[in-house]
């Protein structure tokens, strides 16, 4: 299954930051510009994500023209089975996502973390089954740790099973610590590698920094109930510096920061798509020209010098 470098995500910007109708004319733009990679979660809006997205898609694109990946893990209700990565409520979280999603099957489902309180091989067997009911294609897991991810692939090919095709780490320039153990154990075990957050929730776009600003009037940043993965590293010197530079680095070369901190990241070969959370048609276009970019090595050392590869910036 191919998916587009940079694909379209609904985490924070559908139901909080877009209106149904932004978010539809946002999905026309997407397929418009080679996207057919559409990620959301149950947990998203608590599933009016998900029935945004459906509809959007719907209304817009031929069904075997667009791949839709949505998971579960997080509680969905009080009750004491709706959370987690249970039989149970795995193929209740699908049977509710395919309603919302208005579709009779899912791309890729992810278990959205590792769930500690439910045997491993419980979770495994139900992506077997839900695979073999035609209920999803693919399974993928999202934010395990390298161990977790290595157990679970080679638990599968032991017994038969289809393994997990693909891991969506947090993977960023602020947050490089997936290429020290998860993308080569991705790679070694054949997962393909789709990242979330590659701008760091709009923190490499320079937007926050620029002019010395750090959080302009209507942005994500001034908003306490979707800033809160941000916040530590708007309130970082150190970190806001190393942005300023950064910027700089990327207008030296001709390139906008967003497109230089995706174009750094899909240089890795274990590097399949990177989730954008765009909320203006211009965003979009923006990041979609990452795809494909060159860059020189000086360019990438500078680069690297700043995030130093496997680690994370204080304040991410």
């Amino acid at each position: 299954m191919l998916v587009s470098e940079i694909s379209y995500g609904t985490w924070v910007t559908f139901g909080n930051q877009l209106t149904a109708a932004d978010a539809q004319r946002m999905v026309r733009k997407a397929i418009s510009l080679g996207i057919n990679y559409f990620d959301t979660a149950d947990i998203d809006d608590h599933g009016q994500a998900e029935e945004v997205l459906g509809r959007a898609l719907r209304s817009t694109a031929i069904r075997q023209d667009f791949v839709v990946a949505t998971k579960a893990y997080f509680p969905m209700g009080e009750g004491v089975n709706n959370r987690g990565l249970s039989r149970k409520h795995v193929f209740d979280s699908v049977h509710d996502s395919l309603e919302r999603l208005g579709t009779d099957y899912i791309d890729l489902f992810y278990c959205h973390r590792y769930d500690d309180h439910t045997p491993l091989v419980e979770t495994l067997q139900a992506m077997q089954d839900l695979i073999h009911a035609g209920k999803i294609l693919h399974w993928g897991v999202s934010e395990w740790t390298a161990d977790q991810i290595a157990e679970a692939s080679s638990k599968c090919k032991a017994n038969g099973w289809i393994p997990p095709s693909v891991d969506q780490p947090r993977y960023s320039l602020l947050d490089r610590r997936a290429e020290d153990r998860v993308l080569p154990v991705c790679e070694h075990h054949g997962l393909g590698v789709i990242g979330f957050s590659p701008l760091a929730e709009g923190v490499l776009s320079g937007k926050y920094v620029a002019g010395g600003a750090r959080a302009p009037e209507g942005s994500r940043g001034t908003r306490d109930e979707l800033n809160v993965y941000m916040r530590a590293a708007l309130s970082d010197d150190g970190v806001n510096e190393r942005v300023r530079r950064f910027v700089e680095l990327a207008r030296s070369v001709g390139v906008t920061p967003s497109q230089l901190a995706l174009a750094v990241l899909l240089r890795r070969r274990e590097v399949d798509s990177l989730i954008a959370g765009a909320t203006t048609e211009a965003q979009l276009v923006e990041n979609v020209k990452a795809s494909g970019l060159r860059l020189d090595e000086a360019t990438i050392d500078a680069v690297d010098d700043l995030f130093p590869p496997g680690k994370t910036s204080a304040g991410a």
